[in-house]
């Protein structure tokens, strides 16, 4: 059989039928694979589709990639910040030039005070802009400062005093002031680089942005210690006051509910006595003796409303004999340890004992417990409070009881409150409060 000369390239390749295959048309089978390829399809094996045929004995070229931007997202968005400075520049630094300016050229007038007010707070607003845009473009997350509510600031002179002294409106005025100069830069140096010296845009554009998030950082964060202590003191505050109206209220109900209305029913039943002394003494002395009673119970709820407004017990010998006073009347048996050297502050004091006091009435009226422990211990500067049971557990600071109430409470004076309580029990509470020496005042204890 003859044999196809071999073609330039592929010298001592047989292309022709070989022994045991078919002549005739069909795939022509590739040497070495023996693979065939359709006739007119212009790819060889193993080749993907849509690549260029390479010649013969080369190898096959891999297809192009898909057309992308060079730049990633975030590249793209730190451009668009940058070149977007120039615009908010001017119109930051027109606006403080103007306002600030004429505010403080007119400050010997009576519109000149108001009206560099009414520009811190205008900065303020700018702030507020230029702290969005820095989030959305440049992926910086600043904590938005406190605002001024003008019904606490209770009047005109009031609101003027407090916007000329605010540090976060005149950082704002610090801020636009200086950004003209450097807006100016960034939009020259992105521009120019954007057409001319695209290869480096990307490393320009991170060191300028990284400077940017440091000028928004550093000059339109609140002062976080400050601003918080001062959200934390109003908040605390308000809960003193509500504390302090709600005991009000509960000492007053307590008084007319209770004592005040046996008084009065006494101070009946002596009179009745008196007009039946004459007539029916038998009758008389029933009612006298009566009265006695009722003088007896009064006298006792009396004295448990004094012990729930301060007990006379803590304020002479201390928690140790107060809390085993309180543990006392617990409906399970309480084991009582405190560990203190030294008495604390009264105002301490009286917030542990009622915090142990009233926790051990929840474990009296909802633990189902067989036993329970109190103790009080010094942690450095902190009084430390742990009060465990062996209940059902469950206890839930979130739920809106009672427990949500001492948790504020301690809030208010630094105090921390942590509830572990899992289903099945054991209830585990623990207070911390800060340690405030006892003064030693003429009426203090000595």
């Amino acid at each position: 059989m003859d044999s196809t000369p071999p073609r330039p390239g592929s010298a001592g390749q047989h292309h022709g039928p070989r022994p045991g295959q078919p002549a005739g048309p069909g795939p022509a089978a590739h040497p070495g694979t023996g693979k065939g390829t359709e006739p007119g399809t212009g790819s060889r094996p193993g080749q993907p589709a849509g690549a260029h045929p390479a010649a013969d004995g080369e190898p096959p070229q891999a297809p192009l990639p898909a057309p992308r931007f060079a730049y990633d997202r975030a590249t793209w968005k730190e451009v668009a910040h940058l070149l977007v400075n120039l615009p908010m520049a001017v119109v930051g630094f027109v606006y403080v030039v103007t306002t600030l300016a004429l505010g403080a050229g007119l400050s010997v007038t009576v519109v000149g005070l108001p009206l560099l007010a009414v520009g811190l707070m205008g900065s303020r607003g700018l702030g507020r802009i230029e702290r969005a845009r820095a989030r959305r473009f440049l992926g910086v997350r600043v904590e938005e400062p406190r605002p001024l509510r003008a019904k606490t600031l209770g009047g005109f002179l009031p609101w003027l005093w407090t916007t000329l002294k605010d540090p976060v409106a005149w950082r704002s005025s610090l801020f636009l002031a200086v950004r003209l100069p450097w807006g100016i830069l960034t939009f020259t140096v992105t521009l120019v680089a954007l057409f001319l010296l695209w290869p480096v845009l990307p490393f320009l554009a991170r060191a300028m942005a990284a400077l940017d998030r440091s000028l928004v950082r550093g000059l339109l964060s609140p002062s976080d210690g400050l601003e918080r202590r001062i959200a934390e003191l109003e908040s605390d505050r308000g809960v003193v006051v509500d504390t302090a109206a709600a005991d009000l209220r509960r000492i007053e109900r307590d008084l007319h509910d209770g004592a005040q209305a046996r008084l009065v029913a006494l101070a009946m039943d002596l009179g009745l006595a008196r007009e039946k002394l004459l007539e029916d003494p038998e009758a008389a002395a029933k009612m006298v003796g009566e009265a006695h009673g009722e003088v007896k119970i009064a006298l006792q709820e009396l004295r448990d409303l004094a012990r729930g407004i301060h007990p006379a017990i803590l304020t002479d010998r201390g928690l140790d004999a107060a809390l085993s006073s309180v543990a006392s009347r617990c409906t399970v048996p309480v084991a009582v340890n405190v560990d203190l050297a030294a008495r604390p502050a009264e105002a301490i004091e009286g917030i542990a004992y009622f915090t142990v006091s009233e926790l051990l009435q929840n474990v009296s009226k909802h633990s189902r417990a067989r036993g329970a422990s109190v103790e009080v211990w010094r942690g450095g500067d902190r009084l430390m409070l742990q009060v465990r049971d062996d209940g059902k557990g469950g206890a839930d600071v979130s739920g809106g009881s009672g427990l949500a109430g001492l948790a504020e409470r301690l809030r208010s004076v630094d105090g921390l409150f942590v509830v572990s309580s899992p289903e099945g029990g054991p209830t585990v509470v623990t207070a911390e409060l800060p340690w405030r020496d006892r003064s030693l005042s003429p009426s203090g204890p000595r």
